[in-house]
């Protein structure tokens, strides 16, 4: 990879980044990398290791969770404040993320003895 697409996926990083609860797709993010959105999708992937999707969605993880651990703000307000339209959505992916619950992940229920590392490993959510 050339070091001019290469700071343009920066840029286009930082975007999801800093946007992240905003309604990003792969054509806005390709136009802040000034490139097509399949280049853009094909070389975000290789330089990050996941889709643009993909990385927003683990951006949007991370914030929730943060969220329902350091505030008592309802769930439905985070889910729409980390760029979810729905509760349902919301719910649903954090339980594929983290395998409980929102609200069981804000009261310290485990879903089971695995350390999180180790289940973040084995279902390859971790992303960079």
């Amino acid at each position: 990879m050339n070091f001019e697409l290469a700071r343009h996926l920066l840029r286009a990083r930082d975007l999801a980044h800093a946007r992240y609860a905003d309604p990003l797709d792969i054509a806005a993010l390709a136009r802040a990398a000034h490139v097509s959105p399949t280049h853009f999708a094909r070389s975000f992937k290789a330089a990050y290791g996941a889709t643009p999707h993909q990385y927003l969605i683990a951006r949007r993880m991370e914030r929730a969770a943060l969220l329902l651990r350091e505030t008592d703000r309802p769930v439905t307000e985070i889910s729409l404040d980390v760029g979810f339209s729905s509760l349902g959505s919301f719910s649903a992916t954090f339980r594929r993320w983290f395998a409980v619950s929102p609200s069981d992940y804000r009261a310290g229920t485990e879903p089971s003895r695995v350390p999180s590392c180790m289940r973040m490993v084995v279902f390859e959510k971790r992303i960079p």
